[in-house]
């Protein structure tokens, strides 16, 4: 029948889409750089740090740093770690998200190891600035190594010092709140000096070059994204930063690196001046931050300079009040305008019920029942197709083999009948944007994390470890094949394939996530229930 063509359609449709999303990942050129992650990380061991201070035009050459005292900063949130030398953030543990389900240790995004080097610098340079890539960085003194956000605190201060030889004092503050990823990092600068100065802060984030570890039905991202005034968000690979180095100039913006679930990000004062830049360093480290607006300081004045930074989940509330189009970092793809309500809803649910499965249940009773009256005319179309399958036989049986006469021949009796061959396609069609949709969801939002829905699944973003549901599903898919039986006149390979596909569906979802797999099977059981309800009504009309 059209309804197991529908099935099949959707199911290509689908896999297409995933397999076209994985070439792009798989066919993008790999960077050449002068050295491999591998001596990169040899490097980072022996010389603690390699820091590529940007000029103010552009150039990014290299310099080598090391510091054994790092300053160690604790929030509710966060567990930072700060080098005195530059006033660099090279660790970040998030406290409140597990690096694994069941296990005590905190997920680390930033960090120097043999296995990756990715940590967030800032500094100040210009005609007086105290980072540079010839003189090197600034060595900075603290009152304390190690600082705690006490109970009852709201913001924890973390003030560095250096002071230069001309006597000029400058104060590098890190501000932490509680509850809160980002961290205000303030420059003030204390101009005793009897010369004007001119200085411009840059925040860069730098990263070992990584390929993509995404699969098929797993394609996520690893790389670079910026913000300007034109551009509200875009993606800048390691692939294109070892092609070209970003150079924009925009009021405002934001440079950022990405990964499944978390984002690290320096966003500048909205009003400022600001240079979004990227470059790929002869260590094979790639670079992506920002230059800020240049600053005259008065002798006997003070000046203060101020950016921020975000170091935690793609937690879209929290990016939205850092700026407008941070939150942009969840990346829901072309079709995020379906996506966007879809979370909304999601979330929403989720307040009433706090179990994401059963929101995620909810999600698919709100869809199954918004697309209830196209389903109806779905199976009412089907109805009228199967009450003319004698009739197809028999035209099928005296045309034979002749395949444009037998077209003719049906399409004349669909309109003797008054009946919509395609009647049945429409529900597909719409539901496949709302699935891929959903599938995003799913796939960017942290929220589901380590979530738990019930029994054995306690990880709803993850497959399901005794692919239970996925067999389910299956079964699901067979029981509807069965109460819809093949049509005479479709093609014998057809009819092969249809059989095949609850198998082939099954092997395609053991490795989806397990939220996906539910929302898959809820529709399934769903639409078995409508399909029995809309059938014995259609039997009383005499259309069964």
């Amino acid at each position: 029948m059209e309804s197991q063509r529908n099935i099949l359609l959707i199911g290509l449709l689908f896999v297409s889409f995933l397999l076209w999303q994985q070439w792009q990942t798989d066919n993008a050129p790999q960077p050449v750089v002068a050295q491999t992650q591998s001596s990169v990380a040899a490097s980072t061991v022996a010389d603690a740090h390699s820091s590529d201070v940007p000029d103010a035009d552009s150039a990014l050459p290299e310099v080598i740093t090391a510091s054994k005292e790092l300053i160690t900063v604790t929030t509710d949130q966060l567990e930072i770690k700060i080098d005195p030398i530059g006033g660099d953030i090279v660790y970040s543990a998030l406290l409140s998200h597990k690096l694994e389900l069941d296990g005590d240790d905190p997920f680390v995004l930033l960090e120097q190891t043999n296995d990756i080097y990715y940590i967030a610098q800032s500094g100040l340079i210009g005609r007086d600035g105290i980072d540079s890539s010839t003189t090197g960085r600034a060595h900075f003194d603290s009152t304390a190594r190690d600082y705690d956000l006490a109970a009852g605190q709201d913001t924890l201060n973390v003030p560095l010092t250096y002071v230069a030889a001309n006597g000029v004092t400058y104060t590098k503050l890190f501000t932490f709140y509680r509850g809160k990823y980002n961290v205000d990092v303030d420059y003030k600068i204390n101009n005793t000096s009897s010369a004007q100065l001119q200085v411009q802060m840059y925040g860069q984030i730098k990263h070992s070059i990584k390929k993509s570890e995404s699969s098929m039905m797993m394609p996520t991202y690893r790389g670079g994204a910026f913000s300007t005034a034109d551009t509200r968000y875009e993606k800048y690979s390691f692939d294109d930063m070892a092609d070209k180095n970003l150079d924009k100039a925009t009021l405002g913006g934001w440079a950022a690196m990405l990964q499944h679930y978390f984002v690290s990000a320096w966003v500048p004062p909205a009003t400022d001046k600001n240079i979004i830049f990227s470059s790929v360093s002869a260590g094979g480290l790639a670079n992506i931050g920002f230059r800020g607006a240049l600053y005259d300081i008065a002798p006997g004045s003070e000046q203060n300079i101020r950016a921020q930074f975000y170091v935690g989940p793609k937690d879209q509330e929290a990016l939205s009040a850092i700026s407008d189009s941070l939150n942009l970092v969840v990346d829901y793809g072309f079709l995020w305008w379906i996506a966007v309500p879809i979370y909304k809803l999601l979330m929403f649910f989720q307040s009433l019920v706090t179990n994401w499965g059963i929101a995620i249940i909810l999600i698919t009773l709100t869809v199954r029942g918004m697309l209830y009256p196209l389903t109806k005319a779905q199976y009412t179309s089907m109805a009228k197709m199967r009450n003319l399958q004698p009739k197809l036989a028999e035209m099928k049986e005296r045309l034979g083999d002749d395949r444009q006469k037998m077209g003719q021949a049906m399409m004349e009796l669909y309109k003797k009948e008054k009946v919509n061959p395609m009647g049945g396609c429409l529900p597909i069609l719409l539901q496949m944007p709302i699935f891929i949709a959903l599938y995003w969801v799913l796939l960017e939002s942290v929220e589901l994390r380590h979530a738990p829905f019930m029994l054995w699944i306690t990880d709803l973003s993850v497959q399901d470890p005794y692919y239970v549901m996925p067999i389910l599903m299956g079964i699901s898919m067979f029981v509807m094949q069965k109460m819809q039986p093949m049509a005479p006149t479709m093609d014998p390979m057809q009819v092969k394939m249809m059989q095949w596909m609850p198998v082939i569906f099954t092997v395609f979802f053991l490795w989806f996530p397990a939220g996906l797999v539910l929302y898959w099977l809820v529709g399934n059981l769903v639409a078995i229930t409508q399909q029995k309800i809309i059938y014995a009504g259609l039997e009383k009309k005499g259309l069964k």
